[in-house]
């Protein structure tokens, strides 16, 4: 069973779920028909943390789902449960794979004496796919036997060493099958276990047996067992077209953007970006009947995004389960939307863009509804007061009775005024059964509270005006090893950034996007990882204060968190800024890492959304003049890169950006609003409700995008329109390694 192997044991001391089950359950049929799965109350809890309760999971054979959730609440652990195996339920036979699962091999798994380290990027993406290789390590092991010609005894070796490994698995399975069921099919499945232990007992001395003096008879039957499993193990070999999965890997590796050259190049080799895209392809390449993809886009560049969203819409077959902070990647490949928030899992049929949209309309829809409603009730009610006072003033029975009955109307007739559908409502249709009204209340939907950054929106003084920075052709390489010759990365650049403009740049990963921001920043004091040009000036304004964000930053603060384990994010912040904590936790508070989330976790416990945000705290606890943000949404949710990029536009100062995401370049670098993009989170604020459902840009952050490409720095007339365009006509070629 290839999602038993490499169970997620890390998981394991901690993890504890729990799911509704029956003997009329899937997980006890070896082979359904369908491969859908339907977890009802199902409840996860990691550590003392409880992710879901009571929950119900649904995933349709085939469909295509984007898993959505702000930072911390248990997306990728629900999916590490459920492909690790501990979720009850889920048939045994079901292919899962995660994405990450296939990172390492073990060195007996090696074919030829190839080890891990020797291997190249295309035989580590080939070799990943484990039920293919054990069936390839099967085939060779009795093929092997089959044509030896001088031991008869080869092929009787070869049968029980397949047969006892298989036996092996199988053992594995039934005992964790034995250890998750009770009651009467627990019973049932310890009779299995013991069983299945009294046949390996066997087989394992079966194999360790003298062959010399065996029966000829048992001889010749286990021979031809032999040659039937070769025969079946070579047809379902030729059934997944194994011989194509060279070609397959090669097809995929191109399309995510690797070189040819790095493709027939060591794995040993790989940075940790590439070897995430590696990971990416192994998975991809993979036969399974349901794939978990955690942050494919991460370390992507835009075309790779595009060809990977066009892959994963063409999996008709294989059910798709994504987790992306992406939004356009998002709208592109979910065809439904599970929301994981208050420990349930919410539906909607649709895509990100359009559930948050319908969110806010149903919430003001309700909400004028229920406004309306009440004052008319209030009205209503006055007038029978008034009528009621006015019968007992003049001793009218009569009138006291209607009165009465108008009363009982009110109470008939406040409520929802449509039904489910959203069409009228009508009692004998839609309020069957009893009830203390004939109507149900109007329910505001519970949104989650409005995610919030609050960065300081004014640049420091520069006392005379001019440039921040101004790059006069430009150029620049990295030294060469000794006996070789220096190439150009950049060549004749000319950029010029003024207070309060905002530049982004794109271009594909390596073409020096990175570089070019090193030199931007320059090697000023207090600036880390700035370079010089080889040809060229930079000019940059003697007072202008730069701030950069990067990974490297992330990286630092992982290494720094793993050195002091102890150090929380209010301490850290104390000690980097010399603050005090009351001037520490505003800051900290501003950028959402509030109470004891600050003063009480490690900062190697916080989530990769919440270390971003510390990041931000250690650029922004003095005010700057620039803001240089290099891939600044990765690791972020939606919900986080919607808070940023709103404060982001709020911000006076300069802003020269970095990224691959569509929705945040446009937003914070063209000034289009995120209402226009159908983007709006889930949150429904009623004091920001015209600033949320306003649709218009602010011509006061509309900026210049640039492209960067062979070295040459481009204006991009249309923006990120025109990029995409070049971007979809890359993915198309990607295949063919002709990518420029």
């Amino acid at each position: 069973m290839p999602r038993k192997e490499g169970d997620l044991e890390d998981l394991t001391p901690t993890l504890q779920v729990s799911a509704q089950q029956s003997r009329f359950h899937k997980e006890s049929v070896d082979a359904p028909t369908s491969k859908e799965i339907l977890i009802k109350n199902l409840s996860i809890q990691l550590g003392q943390k409880e992710l879901l309760n009571n929950a119900e999971l649904l995933l349709k054979e085939g469909g295509h789902y984007v898993l959505v959730g702000r930072n911390g609440v248990g997306k990728s652990t629900l999916l590490k449960a459920i492909a690790g195996g501990h979720v009850p339920g889920i048939p045994w036979s079901f292919n899962i794979l995660l994405l990450g699962q296939t990172r390492e091999l073990s060195m007996d798994e090696a074919i030829g004496g190839l080890s891990v380290q020797d291997e190249t990027v295309l035989q580590h993406v080939v070799r990943s796919d484990r039920t293919r290789e054990r069936l390839m390590k099967e085939s060779e092991i009795l093929s092997r036997a089959v044509e030896t010609q001088n031991d008869p005894t080869a092929p009787v070796r070869a049968y029980r060493e397949v047969s006892h490994q298989r036996l092996a698995r199988r053992l594995d399975e039934v005992r964790q099958i034995s250890a998750k069921r009770s009651g009467a099919r627990g019973a049932k499945a310890k009779a299995e276990l013991v069983k299945t232990e009294a046949e390996f007992v066997v087989s394992l001395q079966r194999l360790e047996a003298d062959l010399s003096e065996m029966d000829p008879t048992d001889l010749s039957l286990e021979t031809k067992a032999a040659v039937d499993i070769l025969t079946e193990v070579q047809s379902i070999l030729e059934l997944t077209d194994a011989a194509a999965s060279e070609a397959k890997a090669r097809t995929v590796l191109l399309g995510l953007g690797f070189p040819a050259e790095k493709i027939d190049d060591s794995t040993s080799k790989l940075s940790g970006g590439w070897r995430t895209r590696c990971d990416l392809a192994c998975a991809l390449c993979q036969t399974s009947d349901i794939l978990f993809l955690d942050e494919p886009s991460n370390f992507l560049d835009l075309p790779s995004i595009i060809w990977l969203q066009n892959y994963i819409i063409n999996l008709t077959v294989t059910t798709v389960v994504v987790v992306t902070h992406d939004r356009d990647f998002a709208d592109a490949v979910g065809e439904e939307l599970l929301v994981l928030r208050k420990q349930k899992i919410e539906r909607f049929k649709g895509n990100l863009s359009t559930y948050e949209s319908e969110r806010i309309k149903k919430g003001k829809w309700l909400t004028d509804m229920k406004d309306a409603s009440d004052r008319q009730k209030v009205h209503m009610e006055k007038s029978v007061q008034n009528s009621i006072s006015a019968a007992k003033r003049t001793g009218d029975d009569k009138k006291l009775k209607q009165a009465a009955s108008r009363q009982k109307r009110i109470d008939d007739r406040t409520g929802m005024q449509v039904n489910e559908k959203g069409h009228r409502f009508k009692l004998n249709r839609d309020r069957a059964g009893y009830g203390t009204t004939n109507r149900g209340a109007i329910e505001i939907p519970d949104f989650d509270p409005p995610v919030r950054f609050k960065l300081p929106t004014t640049p420091p003084d520069l006392r005379f005006p001019g440039a921040l920075v101004s790059l006069e052709k430009v150029s620049f390489g990295y030294p060469a090893a000794k006996g070789k010759k220096s190439k150009e990365i950049l060549y004749e650049i000319s950029l010029t950034i003024h207070p309060g403009e905002r530049v982004g740049i794109c271009g594909l990963n390596g073409s020096g996007k990175t570089t070019l921001i090193s030199l931007v920043v320059g090697t000023g004091e207090g600036i880390s990882g700035g370079l010089n040009p080889t040809k060229g000036t930079i000019t940059r304004h003697p007072r202008a204060r730069f701030a950069r964000f990067s990974q490297q930053v992330v990286e630092e603060l992982d290494a720094f968190s793993n050195a002091n384990r102890e150090i929380t994010a209010l301490q850290h912040m104390m000690d980097f800024g010399s603050m005090t904590e009351k001037d520490a936790r505003p800051l900290l508070g501003s950028l959402g890492l509030q109470g004891k989330i600050a003063s009480d976790v490690p900062i190697y416990a916080l989530s990769g959304g919440q270390k971003v945000r510390l990041a931000l705290a250690k650029l922004v606890y003095q005010p700057v003049s620039i803001f240089v943000l290099d891939e600044v949404t990765t690791h972020v949710d939606s919900d986080t890169i919607l808070a940023l990029v709103l404060a982001l536009r709020e911000y006076d100062g300069a802003l020269l950006v970095v990224t691959h995401d569509r929705f945040f370049m446009r937003c914070v670098v063209e000034g289009v609003h995120p209402a226009r993009l159908r983007t709006r989170a889930g949150d429904y604020d009623q004091d920001n409700e015209d600033d949320l459902s306003s649709d218009e840009d602010d011509p006061r952050t509309k900026g210049v995008v640039y492209r960067l490409a062979k070295g040459e720095l481009k204006v991009l007339e249309r923006g990120m329109e025109q990029y995409e365009e070049i971007c979809e006509r890359a993915a198309a070629r990607l295949t063919k390694g002709q990518v420029q």
